[in-house]
């Protein structure tokens, strides 16, 4: 049998340092061959098909799995042979890319792994093909290898993901996305969409029950039972896409870090140097604040298709040095926090962003311009490893700063509260990104709105048109940072509401959390997160249609987990 254990905070801790010390990317480990394994071999396994044992780290090591058996397939058709071998020996399948996440959507910290089998789509399963206008990908290829490939023929995509290793597969089965809106005044190219990367979808191939066994089956974007798959969390196994592509753009990106963090998150119809100012002039930012600083890192993207005169040429993406490597000052606070000791938060904080200072300036990135994928892609594996908390906050464009505002205020005085007890549960950056909402209008040939995605429009609400994405990072284990994230949710959860806003969870990060940890609030889980994807979409085209459709597809559950079986039963 496969060895789980749970995680203990310590454990968790040491675990992430071990991994950015020895410079691994999530879920890399050593593997063993089949001939050589400890635990006992699934039986009657495809021949022709690597085999091999491995250990299943995530992002943050929060989810630690030995000894679970991973298949590396050569080829479509031995996906498909895995799957159905997997029906027929009660085994379960789920497919891996590069374990960059923290929710349980792939396997769940403690699972017993003895009937499942990752499939390892990264080895042999990353083609590409850019056509006119459309790129064809397969789920294994990862978005730096889709941007390369992308800029080469002259394409691009309107937002990215900060880090770039990550698979297509793992990026459309959660709804990642960039940090885009239009500029005042701003037309949308055509090919591209402000909403998530799902929404760039035009086709999709997936393995699926045809009521005698499981095969390859494509969908189009027209076609409504797709709606399920676009965002689909696990519960289906996507081996290939086609997407839309527009022009590439070159971008510039200014960083910013002299704003008071009171004046970039100052109350809605403030004048001067708010969130929504640089919303309004460039239509793509991301505020990084560290908690007890009063200066965030603004990064302010803008379309510029000749080089300023002040700015860096750049023309390979990774410009932020400074950010992806683990400090001795970073390496020393993470062992007080493995102590228990989190008393050198505030000093942390401020040596994080005075670090972001000295770094744009020695570094001379502080103002860079180049093709999209150089200045948009930024987060390297080696950057310290962090847990987050995240929500999208859907609300009209009007009333963005409003909600920026809201949510520092809280946060602020929540982790005043805590301080005042001696307690410092968060120690990493607030993010906070805006894009738009998955808009069919924004599709080539139009076509349904993914069901699970966070950034569904709402019908019943047009003037919706934007999401908000709150994130609130910390070092995996710190202490009381689960309560934090319980009282922060709540509220969340409470304020953002009635012809105001709603909220839904950021799928890749940690929600429906509890005093005991995140995904834990089973409520949440069976009652409040469906309905925030019932509520105001038609009875036949809503997370029950989703689930439906998903369990169509798998009803002998093969791509499914214990965590999954709760949420999408």
């Amino acid at each position: 049998m496969g060895a789980a254990h749970p995680v203990g905070r310590r454990t968790v801790l040491k675990g992430a340092a071990a991994v950015i010390a020895a410079g691994l990317v999530a879920g890399e480990s050593f593997a063993l061959p089949a001939s050589a394994a400890t635990i006992a071999a699934p039986p009657e396994f495809p021949s022709g098909v690597e085999l091999y044992q491995q250990a299943y780290v995530n992002w943050s090591g929060e989810i630690d799995l030995d000894g679970v058996w991973t298949c590396a397939p050569a080829t479509t058709a031995d996906v498909v042979a895995v799957v159905n071998w997997a029906r027929a020996h009660g085994y379960r399948v789920r497919p891996k890319g590069m374990s960059h996440g923290w929710s349980p959507t792939l396997l769940p910290a403690g699972a017993d792994v003895s009937a499942v089998v990752l499939v390892d789509l990264t080895k042999h399963l990353a083609g590409i093909s850019v056509g006119s206008g459309t790129v064809t990908v397969q789920a294994g290829a990862t978005v730096d290898q889709l941007t390369v490939a992308l800029e080469n023929a002259g394409y691009g995509l309107a937002a990215l993901t900060a880090p770039g290793n990550l698979t297509v597969g793992g990026v459309l089965a959660i709804g990642a996305h960039g940090s885009a809106v239009p500029a005042t005044g701003e037309t949308r190219t055509p090919g591209t969409s402000y909403g998530t990367l799902s929404n760039a979808v035009l086709s999709i191939t997936v393995v699926a029950w045809n009521g005698s066994a499981y095969a390859l089956k494509t969908y189009t974007r027209t076609q409504p039972d797709i709606a399920a798959f676009l965002v689909h969390l696990g519960r289906a196994f996507v081996v290939s896409v086609t997407l839309q592509v527009g022009a590439n753009k070159r971008l510039r990106c200014q960083s910013f870090y002299d704003i008071p963090t009171a004046t970039l998150f100052g109350p809605q119809g403030t004048s001067g140097r708010t969130l929504s100012s640089y919303l309004n002039s460039s239509g793509r930012v991301e505020a990084i604040w560290f908690p007890f600083t009063d200066r965030p890192w603004l990064k302010v993207w803008s379309l510029a298709a000749s080089k300023p005169l002040l700015s860096r040429s750049v023309s390979s993406p990774y410009a932020y040095t400074f950010a992806n490597f683990l400090s001795k000052e970073q390496s020393d606070f993470l062992s007080q926090v493995v102590s228990g000791n989190t008393s050198g938060t505030p000093a942390f904080q401020n040596l994080q962003i005075s670090i972001v200072g000295s770094g744009l300036i020695v570094t001379g990135t502080w103002d860079i311009w180049g093709w999209s994928k150089n200045t948009l892609l930024y987060v390297q594996p080696t950057t310290l490893r962090i847990v987050e908390a995240g929500y999208a906050v859907l609300t009209s464009r009007a009333n963005v700063q409003r909600v920026v505002n809201e949510f520092y205020v809280k946060y602020q005085e929540r982790i005043t509260a805590y301080q005042a007890q001696n307690k410092f549960p968060m120690n990493g950056p607030v993010e906070i990104r805006v894009t738009g909402v998955d808009a069919p209008g924004e599709v080539n040939g139009g076509g349904v709105s993914p069901q699970l995605s966070a950034a569904r429009p709402r019908p019943d609400h047009p003037e919706w048109n934007t999401v908000v994405w709150l994130d609130m990072g910390t070092i995996p284990g710190t202490p009381d940072c689960d309560a934090f994230y319980a009282e922060m949710e709540a509220w969340i959860e409470g304020n953002y509401t009635g012809s105001y806003a709603t909220v839904r969870p950021e799928w890749s990060k940690a929600w429906a959390v509890t005093p005991s940890g995140a995904w834990t609030d089973t409520g949440a889980l069976t009652g409040r997160i469906p309905a925030s994807l019932r509520a105001g979409q038609p009875s036949g085209d809503n997370w029950d249609t989703a689930r439906a459709t998903l369990n169509g597809a798998d009803p002998h559950r093969v791509f499914s987990n214990t965590f999954l079986d709760t949420l999408l039963p």
